[in-house]
């Protein structure tokens, strides 16, 4: 009876990394040939009727740089990498057919574009293809936490509990091995450039809190330097609501958006810290944030479309106004809050904003403004650099009373910009 040669196909999204990753472990093991796929999807690339790009000059230059790096990783393993600018569910048919791929590999996401590609992409697959679907951008695994998605809490604070009471963290899978050179493909695919999306080349700009690069062995290298040679990781709790230089937080959420990074890794890394270094409030704050972000995740597995409601995940009704003008002039920093201007010019010329930044941002455009929230949303989801679908919309959800805020507050901006930025040093770093 002929051998049949195992050939494995990973579709690659917001898991643009080869460590810790659940398909290229598992492929690995089971295939003898192995070929990795990214789509650069002319959807996620188009302008929104708001006026601006769906997907903004920083995180597309971050996007080339992550994939640069992980072509960069695969070579050295021999895996090839396929990159094109189409949609994948027209793309990945065609590959799998060409190639004669017997296992097609993906991350699960959830949310309703996502969906409708992966949708639309199995449905036009053959029987003989072995689909391995799979969750992997979690701290906590679905299949480990102690609840039923359905019973997820609307709460952080007993869902994080409960997790902390029950749940262990999974190992990081293992490094895989170096594959024989392989022949499945003869042909090396070129990575867009800024300029083929209209946008010019961006020079760092001096009073950027965000100096890095995309891709994982930035993300590992600042992991490394926030952690182990600097040792700021022990002060976290204290700088985390800084807004200038890269010190104040870990910045590690633009590696996480994207997959650069996993969540596992950075948990494992802070026990590791725990253990050799120091265990402290800010270690245990570390992964504090963490479960946030994993919450967030949940949420949106709940309520899925809700989140993108005006209504949200609450079903409360307020007036929300729909004026450009008054859009306009927050994205441009003209509005009557200085401290909100500051940090809206440092997004709009640097793609990145703080947390203490965006909380009061958001929460002045839909509690003070009264605008639909959505629509800063979307801003924030073309510009920030470390932009995740769950994360950005559970937190605007969250400012705008229509979330998972128990206390529904509305953030009092002048007494944030004194209590944060007491001596203006912030607002004179960009209200220049």
């Amino acid at each position: 009876m002929q051998h049949v040669i195992k050939k494995a196909l990973i579709w690659l999204r917001n898991d643009l990394r080869l460590e810790d990753h659940y398909a290229f472990h598992n492929a690995a093991n089971k295939c003898e040939q192995i070929v990795a796929y990214f789509a650069f999807d002319p959807k996620q690339f188009i302008d929104t009727p708001l006026g601006f790009k769906k997907t903004g000059k920083f995180r597309v230059q971050f996007l080339i740089e992550s994939l640069e790096q992980l072509k960069e990783d695969l070579a050295k393993k021999n895996i090839s990498i396929i990159i094109e600018c189409q949609s994948p569910e027209i793309g990945i048919p065609k590959w799998i057919d060409t190639l004669g791929i017997t296992d097609f590999y993906y991350q699960k996401e959830w949310t309703q574009e996502e969906q409708n590609i992966s949708n639309a992409l199995r449905s036009k697959l053959s029987d003989k293809v072995l689909v391995h679907s799979f969750y992997d951008q979690f701290l906590f695994h679905p299949e480990d936490i102690p609840m039923e998605v359905e019973n997820i809490p609307e709460v952080y604070t007993v869902f994080r509990k409960e997790c902390e009471k029950s749940c262990k963290v999974r190992y990081s899978y293992p490094e895989i091995p170096c594959f024989p050179k392989q022949n499945i493909l003869n042909k090396d695919f070129k990575i867009p450039v800024l300029a083929d999306y209209g946008f010019e080349d961006i020079k760092l700009h001096p009073n950027s809190a965000f100096p890095f690069k995309g891709g994982s062995k930035s993300g590992r290298d600042r992991l490394n330097n926030y952690f182990w040679e600097t040792k700021k990781l022990s002060y976290y709790k204290q700088t985390r609501n800084g807004l200038i230089g890269k010190d104040y937080s870990s910045k590690l959420s633009a590696w996480l958006a994207n997959g650069s990074l996993s969540a596992r890794q950075i948990y494992w890394e802070v026990m590791k810290y725990e253990k050799e270094i120091k265990k402290n409030q800010s270690t245990y704050w570390m992964i504090f944030e963490l479960i946030w972000r994993d919450y967030f995740k949940y949420i949106s597995l709940k309520h899925r479309n809700k989140i993108f409601q005006l209504k949200g995940i609450l079903s409360n009704k307020y007036n929300w106004l729909n004026d450009k003008n008054k859009l306009n002039s927050w994205i441009n920093g003209t509005t009557s809050e200085p401290f909100v201007n500051a940090n809206m010019i440092e997004i709009k010329k640097t793609g990145w904003m703080s947390n203490r930044g965006r909380q009061n941002a958001a929460s002045f455009f839909a509690r003070e403004l009264l605008m639909d929230w959505r629509m800063g949303a979307a801003y924030f989801e073309s510009q920030l650099i470390d932009y995740d679908v769950h994360s950005n919309y559970g937190n605007w959800m969250y400012v705008s009373g229509v979330g998972n805020d128990p206390r529904d507050r509305k953030f009092d901006i002048s007494w944030q910009a004194q209590k944060y930025d007491s001596q203006n040093k912030f607002q004179n770093l960009w209200l220049q």
